[in-house]
């Protein structure tokens, strides 16, 4: 069994070490030949450890590190100023061959930065996009969405290429033959949308490498229409947003009508197994861990706020794009120019 070594921020997140070394030990405890290198303040770490009872292990290394990113520090001034700090030896640990992954739930802004600017992207690759995969309708499936924030605005070329490399990931990591690729869009003709929106279906429609089915709305993100659907940064992190608030939404609202009649009470403790179920597959947690996808290495966001459970779910969604060289599987395709250099607006 192959060995796997993934860097984490220890530091980083809203809640910083108290999430993160939980979530190590748990993927720890699961995964026997997954070592992990623990980033950040040498005493905070030892003494969370001896918490836990963890005087030392095996499967965790400590890295010493003296700084913080701050969760609203500028990107600029963290990749200028924090050059020790627990997200940036995250990333030189992959930089230098001795970590295959880094998994960080700190500044977005600032682990963009630094990845883009320590590790590079892939050649052919303009911008590196954030990658994750969101539930539909059939619960067996999920859809890949990129790009979730990192690139604000993006031209028809960098939508393009964000669709080639929607489909390597929904390939490897998934193992979907022709994973079908969309376009997020105000409507489904042809005529709808900007003047880059177009191109860019045009651009992706052309390639017969490259499963294209056209435009989708927001409204069709979760009905399994599509394995991967590409849109700009904005787009893509309003809509996740949103969808984050409709979901509690829903949930907030059911619990207090079944709390609140006496009948509603009997009927939700006769269907508390199925919701129990249902709300299980929904649970955010099991999809954090969005993918920064073109990098020559592999760097994975968690959310900010993620609990142990999210954190670990983040931890293996690295470990998944090990194994599966994801990478490198880009590096082939644009190596067999199924991006086409330049590209012309």
């Amino acid at each position: 069994m192959n060995s796997l070594t993934i860097a984490l921020d220890v530091m980083g997140g809203d809640k910083g070490p108290l999430v993160t070394l939980t979530a190590a030990i748990f993927a720890v405890k699961k995964v026997p030949n997954l070592h992990l290198l623990l980033c950040g303040d040498e005493k905070i770490i030892t003494e969370t450890l001896l918490a836990h009872q963890i005087s030392q292990h095996n499967q965790l290394t400590l890295i010493p590190t003296t700084e913080v990113v701050a969760m609203d520090e500028k990107p600029s001034s963290a990749l200028r100023t924090k050059r020790n700090s627990s997200m940036r030896k995250a990333i030189d640990l992959v930089e230098q061959g001795k970590a295959q992954a880094c998994v960080s739930a700190g500044n977005t802004g600032a682990l963009f930065a630094m990845a883009h600017c320590i590790l590079k992207t892939l050649p052919g690759v303009e911008r590196p996009a954030l990658i994750s995969s969101l539930p539909t309708h059939d619960e067996n499936k999920h859809v890949f969405m990129l790009d979730l924030g990192a690139n604000v605005f993006c031209e028809a070329n960098i939508l393009y290429q964000f669709g080639l490399m929607g489909s390597v990931m929904a390939e490897q990591v998934d193992g979907i033959t022709k994973p079908r690729v969309a376009l997020l869009n105000m409507g489904e003709e042809d005529i709808k949308g900007s003047d880059h929106i177009k191109l860019a279906a045009t651009k992706l429609s052309d390639n017969d490498q490259i499963n294209y089915v056209g435009f989708i709305e927001g409204n069709d993100i979760f009905t399994n229409k599509t394995d991967v659907i590409v849109c700009d940064g904005f787009v893509g992190n309003v809509a996740l947003k949103t969808c984050e608030g409709v979901a509690q939404l829903v949930y907030r609202k059911l619990h207090k009508f079944l709390s609140e009649h006496f009948f509603a009470r009997i009927i939700g403790k006769i269907l508390a197994p199925a919701l129990k179920k249902l709300f299980k597959s929904m649970n955010p947690d099991q999809y954090n861990g969005a993918s920064l996808i073109g990098l020559r290495g592999i760097v994975v966001k968690s959310h900010g706020n993620a609990g142990s459970k999210a954190f670990e779910a983040a931890i293996f969604e690295a470990m998944k794009e090990v194994e599966n060289q994801v990478p490198e599987k880009i590096k082939l395709a644009l190596e067999q120019g199924l991006i086409e250099q330049p590209l012309t607006e």
